[in-house]
């Protein structure tokens, strides 16, 4: 039973990873466009959307290598999905409860909340808005530091992630001057696994604890033709995360010009110089009479006050990038950048491509420096206003996508880490939906690398240059059956490799299919099956699951 909960939560968190998949959760930003969605709400009705739900289902965990044994276990659950869609506010929450009730042993018993939320509300119309979001989610932290979004696990390597942001937005014209600022702070925290196993010889996850983190900016510009034949601003930024392990800091403080020189109606080129100064900085941790870092009861090292805070990062001077910005219908936009940032060459940009109202394509590549619980934050905020959050179709635990009219945003880049380390995270995400007929399909792959930042001197030392990286790949199909009934199905795979020494790989795949039948307005019933396989250099023996579900759900 040990091994089967610990490892099926890990490929089981893994379905949902883009179930409607990898729509950029990253974009290259100085800070001027954050929050831009919040004023977009300018609809002539409103509408609101309640839908509270109590569930009652029995799920059965079939081990089929490398042992032989069933798990069962009820699942109460009680949630509500609403939103709102109005002139002067809007947004969207999935909140849910859930109690697992096991047979026999009362490792299988656990209660979980889980949801996500994000909206917006006008206090000065086209002028002045106010928006937050938050997220509660259940995580299963591997023995290399990657994290899953996880159900059930019995060997003390869950965790319990927590991030909120909030924050106001300025959009305004003075004269022939657009002119937005925006301000956001947000607080993230990952509960301490009980246990984290890890492979002979690896040395063990600092797991990030919780930050503080602050993002502010303004930029004034003009359009091509008001009054100058060229578009011309100016910007201005500064963001910072504390960060509770080793009093880890990051600051990153710019200023910047910008043109936009139009070649056509549908084709401009872009261009922007400035300065950045970004620092990351952190003390050592405290060390016992033998030298060796001390270990709290939490599980994480202990910081050494005392010291001095010490440079582990210190980048300033000019930064620049040119493009192109590619727009010949409201429906396609491309945007395609490269300059000079972080001390290296940098690549950034975006492409979105919805050929009519049933299709959509979305890519993004991204390069940012941070901490996880900034990154996090920065992903929340970038989730759209009006969603519908995925869930796993056997469990209801959050699948980390969220599905809007724009198409997809997920979660999934920002969590797949979860080392206290500061790190360079650059990737590239691409997903295509379309609906046939009736039915709906979509397609998704991505990838993200992370690389370390650390003091040399300091217990974190081998960690600075260290490289983490995920692939993932995901595809899905759904629809209706008959008049009362619908049907969702779901593939994946992931895989994910860290540079850190004996840290080792992960991969896991699998498959899922779920259908509803409604049998009265407000009762229904649902049933789901799955096949997961997962594979770790952490565990000695490869992993291969198969789990069914029953249930039934009133809504009200």
């Amino acid at each position: 039973m040990t091994k089967l909960t610990l490892k099926r939560s890990a490929a089981m968190a893994c379905a949902l990873v883009a179930m409607t998949s990898a729509a950029p959760v990253l974009a290259q930003d100085y800070g001027d466009e954050q929050g831009q969605d919040a004023s977009a709400g300018e609809n002539s009705s409103r509408a609101v959307s309640v839908d509270p739900y109590i569930e009652v289902s029995q799920i059965a965990i079939a081990e089929l290598s490398p042992d032989n044994e069933v798990v069962t276990y009820t699942q109460l659950a009680a949630g509500v999905d609403a939103s709102v869609t109005g002139r002067n506010n809007g947004g969207s929450v999935s909140l849910r409860y859930e109690r697992n009730i096991g047979y026999g042993d009362d490792d299988v018993d656990s209660s979980t909340i889980s949801g996500v939320a994000r909206g917006y509300a006008t206090i000065v119309p086209q002028a002045l808005t106010v928006e937050a979001g938050a997220l509660a989610a259940r995580t299963r932290v591997d023995g290399n530091g990657a994290a899953n979004l996880a159900t059930l696990d019995d060997r003390g390597s869950d965790s319990q992630i927590y991030s909120a942001y909030a924050g106001p937005n300025v959009h305004t014209q003075v004269g022939d001057v657009e002119v937005n600022a925006n301000y956001r702070i947000g607080y993230t925290r990952v509960e301490a696994p009980d246990g984290l196993v890890t492979a002979p010889g690896a040395a063990p996850v600092d797991v990030f604890d919780d930050s503080v983190s602050q993002d502010a900016a303004i930029h004034l510009a003009t359009r091509p033709g008001e009054p100058l034949p060229i578009g011309v601003g100016v910007g201005a930024g500064w963001s910072q995360e504390d960060i509770s392990n080793l009093d880890q800091r990051v600051r990153d403080m710019y200023v910047r010009g910008d043109i936009n020189v139009p070649v056509s109606q549908n084709v401009a080129l872009v261009a922007g110089v400035g300065y950045e100064d970004v620092e990351v900085s952190s003390r050592d941790a405290l060390r016992d009479g033998n030298g060796d870092p001390v270990i709290g009861a939490d599980g994480r090292l202990v910081t050494d006050t005392s010291q001095d805070r010490q440079l582990s990062y210190d980048v300033s001077g000019l930064i620049w990038d040119v493009g192109i910005v590619w727009r010949p219908s409201r429906r396609t936009s491309l945007e395609a950048n490269v300059g000079r940032r972080y001390d290296s060459t940098t690549y950034y940009g975006s492409f979105a491509y919805a050929p009519d109202a049933r299709s959509s394509m979305n890519i993004s590549v991204y390069d940012n420096v941070s901490g996880f619980g900034d990154q996090l934050s920065t992903a929340l905020a970038n989730l759209p206003t009006e969603f519908t959050a995925g869930r796993n179709p056997l469990t209801g635990g959050l699948g980390g996508c969220v599905s809007g009219q724009e198409g997809a945003s997920c979660l999934n880049g920002a969590l797949g880490s979860v080392r206290s380390s500061v790190f360079r995270s650059r990737g590239v995400a691409v997903s295509y939906s379309t609906k046939l007929g009736r039915l709906s399909t979509g397609i998704g792959i991505g990838y993200d690398r992370r690389r370390f930042i650390a003091g040399q001197g300091t217990v974190l030392a081998a960690a600075d240059g260290v490289s983490d990286e995920s692939y993932y790949a995901s595809a899905f199909l759904s629809g209706p059956v008959g008049q009362n009934g619908n049907f969702t199905t779901n593939a994946y795979y992931n895989y994910f490799q860290s540079g850190f020494d004996q840290a080792g790989e992960v991969s896991a795949l699998g498959a899922s299919a779920a259908y509803n039948h409604n049998l009265t307005s407000r009762l229904s019933a649902r049933a789901a099956v799955a096949v997961d396989h997962l594979d770790s250099d952490v565990s000695v023996e490869d992993f291969t699951a198969a789990s069914a579900l029953v249930g039934l759900r009133f809504g009200f």
